[in-house]
């Protein structure tokens, strides 16, 4: 099968306003929020040491070059090339590189770290809109000092409504999330400007030498520092995740021409502002406006908090559907929100969870400067995971050398790493939230995983080969009934299990079988020409194959009606869906650890039934019991 990895050869569309638009609302929400907090909290490092001017030029000069490095030359002119079928993420690039790859053992290696940076994305997805509301909220505090009681209250409100309509979908609030990024991203651009303009001095720190002198004077404190500088590059990784949805030439113009500069002018705009007058460290991003602006920009901020939260959480569900597709989380509920637009999903369970773990954080830490010591931790590992897939599939994919893509990708893992060391540090004041998340989700992930292909082993080892089945059918005396009869499978050369205990018990067969086996390849979506494939193997008895990518959601009543085209009789008022409910028991002799089984039977007690995930009918279903002991 030939894979698509990247679309640079194709002649370049014009672009388009709608679609830079649609950029900027969903892409660069996070990253664009950024300033509400990052350069306050990188600064404050050095508050106890009375910093002078050259401290602050460091620390713009350290935030303006993770943004060139990290975002501009990672993922916006490398990491970018690198696309599924035109889909980009991190499980988009692991499945990548594992295609690329024989080796069992480093196949499996890979999706362990493609695995372990989805698991910290979902970390990411919590803090981001905790930290992000109240940031913004927080600037009532500088509008009206007696506000501030009222902060924490108003925040758990916009969190709560926020969740709420999540079952609603995004395409009608989508309309506004551009326009309203733009005037974001123009109003504190302009902000910075003017006060770039009133002391010039502070372009100085486009010059890397201050960011090396800081990190050589400070030594150790720098590389604290670091932990807080990372802050500014959150939400990088949103840039390639959503490349799916809008391509990359958007995202790339979109980046260069107007977030970036935007971005950078209101740093430097803070930098300018706390030389100026040091006690506006407070709160350096509000202070930048006049006090007759203030409110408006406080609800601005909250508009753009609320849009960077939102993409955070529709990244969350798409990311859990993956998950799904790929066999390392159990079957949940996937509802889609648009009749056109197959991206745009609710997964209820995940909404729910993120939603008690953002208010857990809102009301433990309280503040946004007590959750920055929480974040950083997540993005830095998804950052790491990147890295090191994207080595593999620059190697084999796209040409370059083994020297130069481990020599180009080295460099970035150790800046990655440098990072990501200096947010352990935050451990201790919170940073174990996300590492918390992580390793469960981990836990949780790898023991489905494991789960399932026991489970599959076992079964193959219990099962009738169909090929002996049906060789000793014409000689059976089995009755025929009326009807159409279909058989989900997980392996197409075996007979299910359902079908044995139906003989068993009932004695009869229908007219008309259909084995239907659903299998999910690593790529983002199957062509409708591939959709399926149908073979004959006896009259009346047909092996149906149906194939679904990890950006998708499996519908199979409609995908078996779209088989008539190739010889299945299939009328959907005449079926029945015989499925295998499994009742997993421990073996004498288990081969997980018992938390492990633990864990297992959890997620599949609590696992979305087959009926309600593949959209069959609950009238046509009849369920028989199996024990399947792992």
């Amino acid at each position: 099968m030939t894979v698509a990895v990247t679309a640079e050869a194709a002649p370049p569309a014009k672009l388009r306003l709608a679609v830079l638009l649609g950029v900027l609302g969903v892409v660069y929400g996070d990253i664009g929020t950024s300033p509400l907090y990052a350069f306050k909290a990188s600064l404050d490092h050095f508050r106890h040491v009375g910093f002078a001017a050259w401290e602050v030029l460091g620390i713009l000069s350290l935030i303006f070059w993770s943004l060139v490095l990290i975002v501009t030359v990672k993922y916006v002119l490398l990491v970018m090339r690198a696309d599924n079928r035109g889909e980009g993420g991190i499980l988009a690039l692991m499945a990548l590189a594992q295609r690329v790859v024989g080796n069992p053992r480093l196949r499996a290696t890979l999706a362990l770290v493609g695995i372990g940076g989805a698991c910290l994305f979902f970390g990411d997805g919590v803090i981001t809109p905790a930290i992000s509301v109240l940031s913004a909220v927080e600037g009532l505090e500088i509008v009206a000092p007696p506000l501030k009681e009222v902060i924490l209250p108003i925040s758990v409100v916009i969190i709560v409504v926020l969740f709420a309509v999540q079952y609603r979908g995004t395409g009608s609030v989508g309309r506004v999330f551009g326009p309203v990024m733009v005037v974001w991203f123009t109003a504190i651009g302009l902000l910075g400007a003017l006060a770039i303009l009133h002391n010039p001095t502070v372009l100085l720190a486009l010059s890397p030498s201050y960011a090396v002198e800081l990190c050589l004077h400070y030594g150790w404190l720098a590389f604290v520092a670091l932990g807080s500088v990372v802050l500014a590059v959150t939400g990088a990784e949103a840039l390639y995740a959503d490349m799916g949805h809008f391509g990359a030439r958007p995202i790339r113009a979109a980046w260069l021409w107007f977030v970036l500069p935007c971005l950078v002018l209101n740093y430097f705009g803070q930098g300018a502002l706390v030389l100026a007058d040091p006690a506006a460290l407070e709160s350096p991003f509000f202070l930048l406006a006049p006090p007759w602006l203030r409110l408006p920009l406080v609800i601005l901020a909250t508009l753009a908090t609320v849009i960077a939260s939102q993409a955070l959480i529709s990244g969350a569900y798409s990311i859990a559907r993956q998950c799904m597709q790929l066999g390392f989380l159990p079957r949940m509920t996937v509802r889609h929100t648009s009749a056109t637009e197959e991206g745009q999903i609710y997964v209820p369970q995940v909404n729910m969870a993120l939603l008690l773990g953002v208010l857990v954080l809102v009301l433990a830490f309280k503040t946004s400067d007590n959750l920055a010591a929480a974040y950083g931790i997540a993005v830095t590992g998804t950052f790491m995971s990147t890295c090191v897939l994207a080595a593999e599939v620059f190697r084999a994919r796209l040409g370059w050398s083994t020297l130069a893509s481990f020599a180009v990708f080295g460099a970035f893992f150790v800046i990655d790493s440098v990072f990501f060391a200096a947010n352990l540090l935050k451990v201790p004041e919170g940073g174990y939230v996300p590492l918390v998340l992580g390793i469960a989700l981990l836990a949780l992930m790898t023991s489905w995983k494991r789960g399932r292909d026991l489970m599959l082993s076992r079964w193959r080892m219990d099962s009738l080969p169909l090929a002996s089945f049906l060789a000793r059918l014409p000689q059976s005396r089995t009755v025929r009934v009326p009807g159409i009869a279909v058989f989900l499978t997980g392996n197409p050369d075996y007979v299910p299990g359902a079908l044995l205990h139906n003989l068993k018990h009932n004695k009869v067969l229908h007219e008309k079988v259909v084995f239907v086996t659903v299998t999910n390849l690593d790529v983002p979506e199957v062509p409708a020409a591939e959709r399926s494939a149908v073979e004959e193997l006896a009259p009346g008895i047909h092996r149906v194959t149906i194939r679904y990518g990890f950006m998708e959601s499996p519908n199979l009543p409609r995908d078996l009606a779209a088989c008539r085209a190739q010889g299945v009789d299939f009328d959907p008022m005449q079926v029945s869906y015989f499925l295998g409910r499994e009742t997993v028991v421990r073996a004498q002799v288990p081969k997980l650890p018992l938390w492990r089984v633990w864990l297992f039977l959890v997620m599949a007690r609590n696992a979305v039934s087959a009926t309600e995930f593949f959209r069959i009918p609950s009238d046509r279903v009849v369920e028989l019991g199996v024990r399947v002991a792992i």
